[in-house]
């Protein structure tokens, strides 16, 4: 059997080392903002949201950005040197800035963090996929990385926590310096008929500011943004208080939420193997029809929970998450490049999918929240995967068929140019 070339674990390992500082640090922020730094819930969701809304500024500029630089890393460098900075910041800096003004701390810190991860996480996912295309490796396949450093840090993160709660941003900061090795030794093979047309500026076209604005005049780009709008920023929405409500089924909140943890590890564990398998599937299907498949699931899982009555069905329920994600993180790539022109990629995912989907959780977060406390669990949920079915079905007639322009994988059909910015037929 021929082992995978160097660049496959190269970009493997940025996934990995990425997401164990991602995962580690946001964990047990929450525990760390009330236990450490003396917050109160109202306290700890100024913080959130800040980080949130900044984020919201970062990822238009991000895109824009990457698309220039390419196969250059200046902006993956800049994610990288502030991940660098997290031990010390946490250390000696957030605290101090928390006491002296609670407006100015949650500005600050969500200055920094948005930068790191909800900002920064869309910079690491455009290079790495543009790299892993130009490499003719699955994009998918690196990205089952990200599932398990997940994992990783549900294992080693608690004990760090219990031990020391300020190791967790130590450990970050040592990660990010292994991150930055693993960057510095990232190569593309820039020559390849595939790195051509995986290059921003392969055909001798700039990224103006014409060319980004022109996006705003697609109408397949806005009916991919109502569909993340719809299904993933719902996906979220739902999974921030469902612990709360698998609780509800058990005898205690500590047998519920060590279930929970359980499950949650099974969860993670699944996704990392269906990683491996998805973009083959993808591949068959097409990309927008993996789209609509997860808009199918996320509906079932929300509904299905809806009317659960025992703790087995709400738990299996639960599991379908584990091919929900693969599926997103796999199509959302496929069918941007697949649909679009392939030099703006990283700026049509950074607003189609991680702008829009940021933008509705913060409105999306707050309804459901009121909700959950008016009208209970179970009735929220029957009008959230009402909202997922409903644009779900507009999708299936508003996305167009991405088979239709996408080659194989790695492959450059001959005297072809990517796909330019121009409305997809139907």
């Amino acid at each position: 059997m021929k082992l995978p070339k160097w660049n496959f674990w190269n970009f493997g390992g940025l996934f990995f080392f990425y997401f164990l500082i991602w995962a580690v640090v946001l964990a047990f922020l929450p525990i760390w903002l009330k236990e450490q730094a003396g917050l109160d819930a109202g306290q700890t969701g100024l913080v959130f949201s800040a980080i949130s809304l900044i984020a919201l500024c970062y990822q238009p500029f991000f895109g824009v950005i990457s698309d220039k630089l390419g196969f250059r890393k200046n902006l993956f460098w800049f994610v990288v040197c502030a991940a660098l900075l997290m031990g010390p910041f946490f250390t000696w800096v957030f605290i101090p800035i928390l006491q002296f003004n609670i407006w100015v701390g949650a500005i600050i810190g969500g200055i920094y963090l948005s930068a790191v991860f909800q900002g920064g996480v869309g910079v690491v996912e455009a290079y790495i996929e543009r790299a892993s295309r130009a490499s003719s490796i699955e994009y998918g396949r690196v990205r089952l990385f990200g599932s398990i450093a997940g994992a990783t840090a549900t294992l080693i993160g608690g004990m760090m926590y219990l031990a020391n709660p300020i190791s967790i941003f130590w450990f970050a900061s040592a990660s990010a310096a292994v991150l930055g090795i693993l960057l510095r030794t990232a190569k593309v093979d820039t020559s390849s008929s595939a790195a051509a047309a995986a290059d921003p500026a392969s055909d001798g076209g700039e990224i103006t500011k014409e060319r980004v604005f022109s996006i705003f005049k697609l109408r397949n780009f806005w009916f991919l943004s109502l569909l993340i709008v719809g299904t993933a920023s719902v996906y979220d929405v739902f999974d921030q208080q469902f612990p709360n409500y698998y609780n509800q089924f058990f005898p205690t909140t500590a047998i519920g939420t060590q279930r929970f943890s359980e499950l949650v590890s099974l969860q993670t564990a699944i996704e990392a193997v269906l990683m491996i398998f998805m973009p083959w599937i993808i591949n068959k299907i097409g990309a927008k029809n993996g789209l609509i498949l997860f808009g199918i699931l996320t509906f079932v899982r929300i509904f299905g929970s809806a009317v659960a009555t025992d703790t087995i069905s709400l738990s299996l329920l639960r599991l379908i998450a584990a091919v929900e994600m693969p599926l997103l993180l796999v199509s959302i790539f496929k069918y941007i490049t697949g649909v679009f022109d392939v030099r703006l990629s990283a700026t049509i995912y950074l607003l189609a999918f991680n702008f829009a989907k940021q933008a509705a959780i913060v409105i999306f977060s707050s309804i459901a929240g009121n909700m959950y406390t008016n009208i209970g669990f179970q009735n929220t949920y029957y009008f959230l995967s009402a909202i997922v079915l409903v644009i779900t079905i507009i999708s299936i007639f508003g996305l167009s068929n991405d088979k239709k322009h996408r080659s194989p994988v790695g492959t450059v059909q001959p005297n072809s140019k990517p796909n330019m910015v121009a409305s997809p037929k139907m």
